[in-house]
């Protein structure tokens, strides 16, 4: 399946999108669309054969809890409404606690890494066939930017994609962006995880910007693409032709010039690889191998049940990931084996992350709070994990302010206060009501 080159698409470029040539197909994330409403500039795209592949971010395969079949029928009622060729999420894991380790559910906000262990590969493998199986089209899984990594890894991260696709047949979206940070953060060698992965089975892959902040590389999709990330993109090149090649952007959008300087880069850094070869007969055999095995583990699978097998590696999983998320969003003390160093520098960066979807969601927030709304909220987020989704997260964050007395000036505490009353009910306020708040917050402007 050839994609070709494409741009990650976002409602602040669409316009930009739809305007740039040499567009092929892009990528949607699956969260921000509704599939019985979708954005005009998508539509328009398709009726023009752009190919849109939606992009999951909340499923957490990597996590110690069997996929939510409620996640996994809104991803397929996505990529059925798009029409597309696959489907993408991440091998990470994004929550933990809840029933299975008897702790309170605890949300990260982002992506955190999968420990690289043979019992952790194994929970990781069942989740894929889950999501496999409940899917309308293929499945391809990202590697992700990891600022920090677990302690008794067993496998580098070749070595473990490699695995995965061997064992459930999965594709690969292969970010050259996070194997560069990972050369930063934790020096693994791009080069060498190329050598290690089955390059067959990669389906496309991402190309973002970051930056390097006190000797960390932070995967911000904020900022230009850097030439080690082409250098990447071109060694991943020199061993095999991929399908797609995807820009993304996610913050600080430039112009619609400098997004297409950016596309024509890549094209350059895909045009200087050798030409493609065809498959070799080892890597057939391999491929051939593994499609056998496939379908023996499916039958398998059918005879055996729905795999309570791997109840205790789920549960010591489960505590693990439960142990980290906890230090690094309700402030417990770090798990053993941790460079406490980096861990800061995750906590800063869930909790920066955290700030920055809230003033999106609820813009009034720093439009009351001007400069003091970022370090107020930092302060709020410290000891208090994301539990029940953003915008619920925005008016805790609004009430404890104003429990605090804050505001400390009487105009943005009135504010805040009436943003908080008009969105705190179950349900919208009458007519009447609306009118009297709306007179009061005129008052207040005045």
């Amino acid at each position: 399946m050839e994609l070709g080159i494409g741009i990650g698409w976002r409602p602040e470029i669409a316009e930009a999108v739809e305007s740039l040539p040499g567009v092929d197909w892009v990528e949607v994330v699956a969260e921000n669309i509704c599939p019985c409403h979708l954005p005009d500039s998508l539509t328009r795209l398709r009726s023009r054969g752009v190919a849109v592949v939606p992009h999951g971010v909340s499923l957490g395969l990597g996590g110690a809890d069997r996929p939510s079949g409620r996640k996994l029928t809104e991803l397929a009622e996505r990529a059925q409404a798009l029409g597309s060729p696959l489907v993408t999420e991440h091998i990470a894991f994004v929550r933990a606690g809840g029933a299975l380790t008897a702790s309170p559910p605890l949300e990260a906000g982002h992506l955190l890494p999968v420990p690289r262990t043979r019992e952790a590969l194994k929970v990781l493998c069942e989740n894929v066939r889950v999501a496999q199986d409940s899917l309308p089209v293929p499945l391809a899984l990202e590697n992700i930017a990891a600022l920090i990594s677990w302690p008794g890894q067993e496998m580098t991260e070749g070595q473990f994609l490699a695995e995965l696709v061997e064992r459930t047949g999965v594709g690969l979206l292969i970010d050259v962006a996070n194997l560069h940070t990972n050369l930063v953060n934790h020096g693994e060698d791009p080069a060498a995880a190329l050598d290690e992965l089955p390059v067959e089975a990669i389906a496309y892959v991402h190309v973002a910007g970051g930056v390097e902040r006190d000797g960390v590389w932070h995967d911000t999709h904020a900022h230009p693409v850097a030439e080690p990330v082409l250098d990447v993109l071109r060694e991943l090149r020199s061993r095999v032709s991929p399908p797609g090649v995807l820009l993304e952007r996610d913050d600080d959008f430039p112009a619609a010039a400098e997004l297409g300087g950016e596309l024509a880069a890549i094209r350059e850094a895909i045009r200087l690889g050798p030409p493609h070869v065809a498959e070799a007969p080892q890597a057939r055999e391999v491929r051939e191998v593994r499609e056998v095995r496939e379908v023996r583990e499916v039958r398998e699978r059918a005879a055996s049940g729905p795999g309570e097998e791997d109840g205790p590696a789920r549960e010591r999983l489960g505590i693990a990931q439960a142990a980290l998320l906890s230090s690094l969003v309700a402030g417990t003390p770090a798990p053993e084996g941790f460079d406490h160093r980096r861990l800061g520098v995750q906590r800063r960066a869930l909790a920066a992350k955290r700030a920055s979807v809230v003033a999106r969601i609820a813009p009034e927030l720093p439009a009351i709070l001007g400069d003091g709304y970022r370090p107020a909220f930092l302060a709020y987020a410290r000891n208090r994990p994301l539990r029940s989704g953003y915008r619920r997260d925005a008016l805790d964050f609004a009430e404890q302010l104003l429990l605090a007395g804050q505001p400390a000036d009487d105009k943005s505490r009135r504010e805040l206060t009436i943003w908080w009353e008009d969105r705190i009910a179950p349900r919208p306020p009458r007519r009447a009501k609306r009118i009297v708040r709306a007179a009061r917050a005129a008052l207040v402007r005045r």
